[in-house]
């Protein structure tokens, strides 16, 4: 009896000591560090690039010296003067649609074309020139959303007034026209809305701004007003009270 409890006590220690060898203890690290990732900084907005009226845009083309140049909406100027041309930043649909994939980003509307001893380039809202125009990147535009107009000046007598194409009839009935001829000069400006375009109007040898409802938008004291994208672009009008300088106004005839 003695030796079989010897022998079980044996057992039972060997027994044992195998199970304590079998289990491996994972190592405890104290103090492990957390990489917590730092968001990236967002980018600074610029101060100068103020916003005073929504309906325009916040860079304006100016002219000084005989050069233009982009100021910001309470006049300063932000791209300084040294082009010969510079218009809105808006989109450009050949650099848009180029067989250079990587240039496709400078025709967006975030950079504006400007030109300057017989070179075209791209600038972005710092001044940067970003992009230099070259023939073999520029692809073909697309005129699948181009809207047609819904109204048209029309002379008689020698005076001009607008009417609705689709469905004037009759010269000799004044209710067939959106606005009796009455006017110097009409010119329908291209714009997003064509059913409520802005109408350069002449009158008693001055120019000013009309709608289709013959409301005076911009009144009668402008010696020209130019008939250019101005409008569609950048929701201002290219005028002169002289013939000679010209600048921007917006449709409350606020110059800038």
């Amino acid at each position: 009896m003695k030796k079989v409890v010897n022998f079980l006590g044996v057992f039972i220690s060997i027994f044992i000591f195998s199970q304590t060898k079998s289990v491996k203890k994972n190592p405890v690290k104290i103090g492990s560090k957390v990489v917590v990732k730092k968001a990236s900084p967002k980018p600074k907005s610029n101060p100068d690039l103020v916003i005073i009226n929504k309906d325009i845009p916040v860079l304006i083309p100016q002219k000084k010296d005989g050069k233009f140049g982009y100021v910001n909406q309470k006049g300063k100027f932000i791209i300084q003067p040294e082009y010969h041309i510079a218009v809105f930043f808006a989109e450009d649909c050949n650099l848009l649609n180029s067989p250079n994939e990587k240039i496709r980003k400078f025709g967006t509307k975030e950079y504006a074309t400007v030109e300057k001893d017989l070179i075209s380039y791209r600038v972005d809202n710092t001044g940067k020139r970003v992009y230099q125009f070259k023939d073999t990147d520029l692809g073909q535009c697309k005129y699948g959303d181009y809207k047609q107009q819904l109204y048209q000046a029309y002379i008689l007598n020698g005076f001009y007034g607008i009417i609705e194409k689709s469905r004037f009839v009759n010269a000799a009935d004044y209710r067939d026209y959106q606005i009796y001829p009455q006017y110097q000069y009409l010119y329908i400006l291209e714009g997003d809305d064509v059913a409520d375009p802005m109408i350069i109007a002449s009158q008693n040898d001055k120019f000013g701004v009309i709608d289709v409802n013959n409301k005076v938008i911009i009144p009668f004291e402008y010696s020209n007003i130019k008939r250019n994208f101005s409008w569609k672009l950048g929701k201002m009008f290219d005028v002169t009270k002289d013939s000679i300088n010209y600048y921007y106004i917006d449709a409350h005839n606020k110059a800038y």
